[in-house]
């Protein structure tokens, strides 16, 4: 089961690491990364990696993200050919990163910001397809907040989270079409279905839309919390909602290896784990220590 993994580290020094599959054999890709990077995504056939950045924490509290200073980049596997592809006040927070490379685009949530967004691969075309609020006077109401997504390019849709305050248990999960219905505008539209509610605190997302079941991390530190969680989709949306494993140390990133039906997950305690998709299972750590975690990205052997 070879294949190599691609993780952030946010802190303390803001990193791309490499690293196989068990865990083992590490390799930095790209190191001094002071943006607070969050999400990753990564192309196979150009051999590029893609990944937003949140911006510089200001404000009075930990962890305020209030300004339009985030960022998409994007790198070789080397870690050549750094290229800047969306910021001048674009986009506040960019969480996870989606991308149809067949398609040619990128889709991410910003958090802060409200929104669901995309862009073709080389930054341009920036579209909203999903706005929440009006910036920045609604920003700091938490239930606004986009952060998780995923695409399911067969159905043509976009699934994306809405977290809510820390360990609310507010949690939400949305569905629409990749595209905006003729007439309406990313405020207006209505095919925005809500699939899931009353979460303590989901986070990113993946897709297997050939075995038709949506992944999910939660962070909550409430009962079915910190925990790796699934759902069949179903043809009115979400159906039989399953706890896969649970001891994440707030779990934030997701990948799926689809071949050899497992996960791998990273975690704010510095944690990178892996776990078989039946539920009931355990994660195993494959690797800790490694400061405070953001995404993570599979490619296989």
């Amino acid at each position: 089961m070879s294949g190599r993994l691609y993780v952030l580290q946010c802190l303390p020094d803001g990193r791309i690491i490499e690293m196989d599959a068990e865990g083992g054999s590490r390799r930095i890709v790209l190191d001094g990364l002071k943006g607070n990077v969050d999400g990753i995504a990564i192309d196979r056939d150009l051999q590029r990696i893609y990944w937003t950045n949140m911006g510089p924490q200001m404000g009075p509290g930990h962890g305020e993200f209030f300004q339009a200073d985030g960022s998409i980049e994007a790198v070789d596997l080397s870690g050549a050919n750094r290229t800047s592809l969306v910021g001048h006040g674009l986009i506040v927070t960019p969480k996870q990163l989606a991308a149809d490379f067949e398609r040619g685009y990128l889709y991410w949530c910003d958090r802060e910001g409200m929104r669901v967004m995309r862009s073709r691969l080389d930054g341009s075309d920036v579209t909203v397809l999903v706005r929440n609020g009006v910036f920045p006077a609604d920003a700091r109401d938490e239930m606004r907040h986009c952060v998780g997504i995923a695409l399911d390019p067969i159905n043509r849709h976009v699934y994306w989270t809405q977290k809510g305050p820390p360990d609310g248990g507010k949690g939400r999960i949305f569905r629409a079409r990749l595209e905006i219905p003729p007439g309406q505008t990313p405020e207006t539209r209505t095919d925005i279905e809500l699939l899931f509610d009353h979460l303590p605190e989901p986070i990113d997302l993946e897709i297997d839309p050939h075995s038709a079941f949506l992944y999910w991390t939660d962070r909550g530190d409430l009962e079915g919390g910190n925990s790796l969680n699934r759902a069949r989709i179903g043809p009115r949306g979400l159906e039989h909602h399953e706890i896969i494993a649970e001891g994440l140390h707030e779990g934030i990133g997701l990948a799926l290896d689809h071949a050899n039906s497992r996960a791998f997950t990273a975690d704010l305690g510095g944690r990178v784990c892996v776990v078989s998709l039946a539920p009931g299972s355990q994660f195993r750590v494959i690797a800790a220590e490694m400061g405070i975690l953001t995404g993570i990205a599979y490619l296989p052997g």
